[in-house]
């Protein structure tokens, strides 16, 4: 069975770094066992990630490890925890459940 899920991460960016490179890092890393959507967002050199995935529930944990992979092999990751989809975020999630 299918669901979706939500992660949140927060990095450090070397100054003049490409704000899409750790997006394209975790779709990379994770397009063979989810599919997903990445909302990044900048401050300085610091950059938040929320990322919306879904994929067969017993998946779940390798698609988290998956996404800390990504991250950790480029960036300094100062936080990174599961989160819920938030109401918000719930037509993207069936966006990516049917498709």
């Amino acid at each position: 069975m299918r669901s979706a899920f939500a992660h949140t991460a927060e990095l450090d960016l070397a100054p003049g770094s490409d704000e899409t490179d750790p997006g394209a890092a975790i779709d990379l890393e994770v397009r063979p066992v989810a599919v997903l959507h990445t909302e990044a967002g900048r401050c300085g050199d610091r950059m938040r990630l929320r990322v919306l995935f879904a994929c067969d529930v017993d998946l779940e944990d390798e698609v988290r490890r998956r996404i800390d992979l990504a991250l950790t092999s480029r960036w300094s990751v100062r936080d990174a925890l599961p989160g819920a989809v938030r109401e918000c975020e719930r037509a993207e999630a069936e966006r990516l459940l049917n498709g």
